[in-house]
């Protein structure tokens, strides 16, 4: 298959993904606002995000059964359906607060099933016409494969839940609920027919074994922890710099355009970037460099807290650091689609996906503490350090993807 066509229906499938997030995200706290919930109601219904964070715990029934199209396209369906049971559900309206609450815990779920079929599928397109797939070679394609996911995901979150608010402020949440849904069968209709990426049944059937062999050897064990450490000063950073802008004395327009639109579109520019670094240069090289910018990057906003910079440096602080994240993020997922046996795929980037989320939610549960007991310009000093541990580990993590061997028979 072309390296074109990858790239289209990866835009396709991660427009997808991308588009429930950004509904739960961005769309349902203004929602429940809007019709009356309170901010403590509100903040319990974060809890329904949690099957994005424990979505590795079923992801070996996507490895066992089914075409990755056939769950991608149930899920969608599962979602259209979902969204069209909000419309008599109106929490402004006295529909009972836990039926509202359980179609929101059953439309992330679908929603997550949907990412563990969607990420593998990226797993078998990076590896399709490459003789080393399965062997945890570096994948030719993935670098500008994790470009176009990084960029179609981002534009869903912006572009559709974006638009559904403006829907909803002209013609009413009904409306908003019903082009949803439509939006869902018609990417899910897109999905499945997306070409079929042959598996081999017999690895396939190995199920979880085949998981708890590739995560239990040796080598995984500094693997494991870059995982986990590589983004943490990234992600410590980013859940302090919008407080930073407001204490600055930043307006909510200002935020909105530079922090938030500006800062996105960069950061699309960023994978682009850190992709074609990964095709050219391999996965090794893009980790060391362009994690390095991406803890450099942490440096402005030091630069600007510390010597009290005007803000125009401000907005340059967070241009700076809105491109190093994206090239950052695509040597980071190009790595884990690397790791990955394409028969185990779905399991085995979950399970990673999970890691990295739960050092990443770790750092924002604290950062808001460190940074009153800190001061802003010791902690964004201190963020640039955290990158540091897992710059460390890249030499590790290199040798592993260059020894890595077929797993041996069961």
């Amino acid at each position: 298959m072309s390296l074109g066509r990858k790239l289209a229906w990866i835009s396709i499938l991660y427009l997808a993904s991308g588009l429930p997030y950004g509904i739960a995200h961005e769309v349902w706290p203004a929602f429940l606002r809007d019709r009356g919930w309170s901010l403590a109601h509100i903040g319990l219904a974060g809890l329904a995000f949690l099957p994005w964070t424990l979505k590795f715990l079923w992801a070996p029934l996507v490895d066992l059964w089914g075409s990755r199209q056939a769950w991608v396209a149930t899920c969608s369906l599962c979602l259209a359906g979902l969204s069209l049971a909000l419309i008599p559900l109106d929490p402004g309206g006295g529909a009972a607060p836990l039926a509202l609450a359980a179609v929101l815990l059953l439309f992330t779920t679908a929603a997550a099933t949907q990412d563990i079929a969607i990420d593998a599928y990226a797993v078998d397109l990076a590896a399709a016409g490459d003789p080393d797939a399965g062997q945890g070679a570096e994948f030719r394609d993935s670098g500008p494969i994790n470009s176009a996911r990084v960029a179609a995901y981002r534009v869903a979150l912006v572009v559709f839940a974006g638009g559904l608010l403006i829907l909803a402020g002209r013609a009413g949440w009904t409306s908003a609920w019903l082009a949803l849904a439509a939006l869902f069968l018609t990417l899910g209709a897109l999905a499945f027919a997306s070409p079929r990426i042959p598996l081999d049944p017999g690895r396939r059937r190995q199920g979880l074994s085949t998981v708890l062999r590739w995560a239990a050897r040796p080598s995984m064990v500094p693997v494991i922890a870059f995982v986990l450490i590589y983004k943490l000063g990234d992600a410590a950073l980013m859940r302090m710099t919008k407080p930073y802008w407001i204490d600055r004395g930043a307006s909510l327009e200002e935020i909105g355009l530079v922090a938030t639109s500006v800062g996105m579109a960069l950061s699309i520019l960023g994978a682009i970037g850190g992709g074609l670094w990964v095709k050219t240069r391999g996965i090794p090289s893009a980790l060391l460099w362009l994690g390095l910018a991406q803890a450099g990057s942490n440096l402005g906003y030091l630069a600007v807290a510390g010597l009290e910079l005007p803000r125009s440096s401000l907005w340059a602080a967070s241009i700076v650091e809105s491109f190093c994240q994206g090239l950052g993020t695509a040597a980071f997922l190009s790595l884990l689609m690397a790791l990955c046996d394409r028969e185990a795929a779905a399991t085995q980037f979950a399970l990673l996906s999970a890691l990295f989320g739960l050092s990443r939610d770790l750092a924002g549960a604290v950062s808001g503490h460190a940074a009153e007991v800190l001061g802003y310009t010791a902690y964004f000093g201190l963020t640039a350090l955290l990158a540091v541990p897992g710059l460390l580990l890249i030499p590790l993590v290199a040798r592993h993807l260059r020894n890595r061997a077929p797993d041996p028979p069961p």
